[in-house]
């Protein structure tokens, strides 16, 4: 298909959005410890709930692709989301918000499946890396606003109420032990409007190339045969769960060891983790122009374990600094592992894409060990195994062998169009 900023624009959009309804579980773990009586371990099968739904709904999205098409499949992921925000804002208990976020990944999932392939087609192969790493951008401006969000509105809803028949409104559906519920109800009204949206909007015909679409079963198990796809597989089981177990467990690490205020200090914390990732993202989207983007990830992937080993170690102003800069840090390596993953194989894409999205569960698994051996040994040592995952993930910088290497632009020499 010709390349389509309309496209593009619109999965930027997406981008934002998922990233909004996702990553506010990190700043919600205190309050769904002490709101629902929870441990370590019960608490990490929330954020496990909402990400095993990748596993569940990765590959069949992929499929729905084919028969319905992109648009009607990303308005019923979003009809999907409003449901499943919409039963934990009704019935707000543990076994609901574990049914709830399921549901709401099965939506997400969906989504991710259809928008990865469409922006590596409308933006075109060679600038895949480009606009991934743009929409990390988006994805992680989203996640720095969303735990601000979340803070002012659990602050706003005890106080100055009387000047805000919104609030006062919202403050009556919501049980008053669990001022957090009120997100959920934000998130019903945003998953409503992007079906507004997506429905208003007139779709340019979309058409994937065949190795851009998602194959039938036999040909998944063609490529997990591949070793290559399997090892990216688990990188992405790697970066997600990274990602997840540091960001999930950021505000109630500094309560447990610092007993800073998890709703202020620590939910500033965990946005300040996503808003470096904004900027990292950017600082990426220059780095990925002139250098090859397996050294961007080995340089990136190493002095993200070394932030994250003075954040778990260092004192509690050292932390408050060092837990965003892995956020900083991290930015660039999803963008990088997909389009690696992706541009080392020379057919069937749109299956390979379900496939890498499928390793989202990753987030659903990690931050479980994390949380079983916090209750065993200590939160601290718990989060010492997101340094297997990260080292891991250092190592494609040295294994991988792209068919096709991101486009830079040569510093010393150049041909007659001036690019390498």
């Amino acid at each position: 298909m010709k390349r389509s900023p309309y496209i593009v624009f619109l999965i930027m959009l997406t981008f934002f959005v998922i990233s909004f309804l996702t990553n506010i579980m990190g700043p919600l773990i205190p309050d769904l410890i002490k709101g629902f009586s929870l441990s370590l371990t019960l608490v990490a099968l929330l954020p496990f709930a909402f990400f095993i739904a990748y596993g569940v709904m990765s590959i069949p999205s992929g499929m729905m692709i084919e028969k319905y098409k992109e648009k009607k499949v990303m308005i019923a992921a979003f009809v999907v989301a409003f449901i499943g925000s919409l039963i934990l804002a009704l019935f707000p208990n543990y076994l609901s918000a574990v049914g709830s976020l399921f549901i709401i990944g099965c939506g997400m999932a969906m989504l991710q499946v259809v928008i990865n392939p469409l922006l590596r087609t409308s933006g075109g192969e060679e600038n895949f890396a480009f606009y991934s790493v743009l929409a990390q951008l988006i994805f992680g401006f989203a996640s720095f606003v969303s735990p601000l969000v979340y803070s002012k509105l659990v602050f706003a809803m005890g106080h100055d109420m009387k000047d805000n028949g919104l609030l006062t409104y919202l403050y009556t559906l919501v049980p008053p032990q669990l001022p957090w519920i009120s997100l959920y109800f934000l998130f019903v009204v945003i998953c409503f409007f992007m079906i507004v949206v997506i429905a208003a909007s007139k779709f340019p015909a979309v058409e994937l190339k065949e190795d851009e679409k998602a194959g039938a079963l036999a040909t998944h198990i063609t490529l997990l045969k591949n070793k290559q796809v399997v090892l990216y597989f688990i990188a992405m089981i790697c970066y997600i769960g990274s990602e997840q177990g540091v960001a999930n467990w950021i505000s109630q690490f500094l309560l447990s060891y610092h007993g800073l205020d998890p709703q202020k200090i620590g939910a500033e914390t965990v946005a300040y983790f996503w808003g470096l990732m904004t900027a990292g993202g950017i600082l990426g989207l220059l780095l990925l122009k002139i250098m090859d983007s397996r050294i961007v990830l080995i340089t990136f992937t190493g002095l993200a374990i070394v932030s994250l080993a003075i954040a778990l170690f260092g004192t509690s102003s050292i932390a408050l600094i060092a837990f965003p800069m892995v956020g900083f840090f991290a930015s660039v390596l999803y963008p990088i592992i997909f389009s690696l993953a992706l541009n080392s194989v020379s057919e069937h894409h749109g299956s390979f894409s379900g496939i890498m999205v499928t390793g989202i569960i990753g987030g659903a698994i990690m931050p479980l060990i994390v949380g079983w051996l916090g209750d065993n040994y200590g939160l601290r040592l718990g989060m010492c195994f997101l340094f297997l995952t990260l080292g891991f993930i250092f190592s494609i910088g040295f294994w991988a062998k792209p068919i096709i290497t991101n486009k830079t632009i040569s510093l010393f020499k150049k041909n007659e169009g001036g690019i390498t």
